[in-house]
């Protein structure tokens, strides 16, 4: 393993012209050889690896992006069951703190998504 994957890459070229040092003995198309597949493999992977490794700050996205958000009591939120609207959806509702009880109509924070039921204060 290499600290740059480039380098990883490169190696790969090597034991391919390593290879082709055994079917042939014409230096030229050992460095060819080397050259075409270290190439190749630079050209196709790194764009693939530099997209992948782009971080996006504050975008958050699935059950991430639910956190933080407000929604409103559609049936009665208790410790155990209830329900509210979170992002134009119903959604199965616990509150936070066992004893705590939210009304039809409430404004809620979202905590955390548990599963497929929404955590909120």
């Amino acid at each position: 393993m290499t600290a740059m994957p480039e380098l990883g890459m490169i190696a790969i070229g090597a034991v391919a012209a390593a290879a082709a040092s055994g079917v042939t003995d014409s230096l030229v198309i050992q460095v060819v050889v080397f050259a075409v597949v270290s190439t190749a493999l630079v050209a196709a992977v790194r764009p693939v690896a530099r997209r992948s490794r782009a971080e996006r700050p504050g975008l958050s996205s699935g059950v991430e992006a639910l956190k933080g958000r407000s929604a409103v009591v559609v049936e009665r939120v208790d410790g155990t069951r209830g329900q509210i609207k979170l992002a134009g959806e119903i959604w199965s509702a616990r509150s936070l703190d066992a004893g705590e009880v939210y009304e039809p109509g409430s404004q809620v924070n979202v905590v955390e998504i548990d599963g497929a039921t929404a955590v909120v204060m």
